[in-house]
């Protein structure tokens, strides 16, 4: 059995993207039925570009000759991520004595798209799997039991 962090062939390459890109959708297709900042485009597209950052020291022989350099790319990814969901959030000011903040649980959508994008390109197909269907049960189920508060 070859390793998960071994350079890949074309096939295993695109059918790892393909997993990012479908882990992406499901939690962004959430945030787009209810009209949020970051809908199915962006969280797709973080979700794969987190999987092609995980790529290159694999498909480089860096993943498997130096975990340093690998920890590294991921640090980079999730301090990335980080300013993009930062930018999702607002801060709404309305009069001088109330203001709301928006945007959090997006933000952490993007967060967690970001990690399935990362499980995906390390080719942990269940547990990107399973995360993005928690994750699409947080978003949604839970979301009916706050509101029933």
């Amino acid at each position: 059995m070859t390793s998960l962090l071994a350079p890949l062939d074309w096939q295993q390459t695109t059918l790892r993207l393909g997993v990012a890109l479908l882990v992406g959708a499901i939690i962004g297709i959430d945030r787009q039925l209810r009209a949020k900042s970051a809908g199915l485009r962006t969280h797709m597209l973080v979700s794969l570009g987190s999987a092609l950052f995980i790529l290159v020291p694999i498909q480089l022989n860096v993943a498997q000759e130096s975990a340093d350099a690998f920890s590294r790319v991921l640090q980079g990814v999730i301090t990335g991520v980080g300013f993009v969901g930062g930018g999702v959030i607002l801060h709404e000011s309305g009069s001088e004595s109330t203001s709301k903040v928006g945007g959090v649980t997006t933000a952490a959508a993007i967060w967690i798209a970001s990690a399935l994008g990362i499980a995906a390109g390390c080719g942990l197909w269940l547990l990107s799997l399973a995360g993005a269907i928690l994750s699409l049960f947080t978003l949604s189920i839970l979301k009916k039991i706050e509101k029933n508060k």
